[in-house]
């Protein structure tokens, strides 16, 4: 599966598009963490713990929006895109969303 930021790919052109294809998590930040994060915070420097959460909810939104877009018969997802926003008070939504496509071997069309 290839997976873009862009809405092209080089070598490749799209033959069909698909429609919109998503996958999202939904996590709560730990206490334990909290307290760890709240004393470095004190001194400065990365937020190790958070870095970690942030990166397995990525990986976890990509991989769920992977497996929709295979279920369309994609072998594709261009235009993908990374978006978050508060639930309630220690909870994040990560959500990844593109567009399922079907792509061949040869050159995109010109503008």
């Amino acid at each position: 599966m290839i997976v873009v930021t862009t809405d092209r790919v080089g070598g490749k052109r799209v033959v069909r598009t698909l429609g919109l294809v998503r996958g999202n998590t939904i996590r709560a930040r730990h206490v334990g963490k909290d307290i760890m994060a709240a004393l470095r915070n004190l001194v400065g420097g990365e937020l190790a713990e958070y870095t970690k959460l942030l990166a397995e909810s990525r990986e976890q939104a990509l991989d769920r929006m992977i497996e929709e877009a295979k279920g369309l018969g994609a072998n594709g997802v261009i235009s993908t895109r990374f978006s978050t926003s508060m639930i309630m008070a220690s909870t994040a939504e990560l959500l990844a969303y593109g567009t399922a496509v079907v792509l061949e071997d040869g050159d995109t069309a010109p503008d």
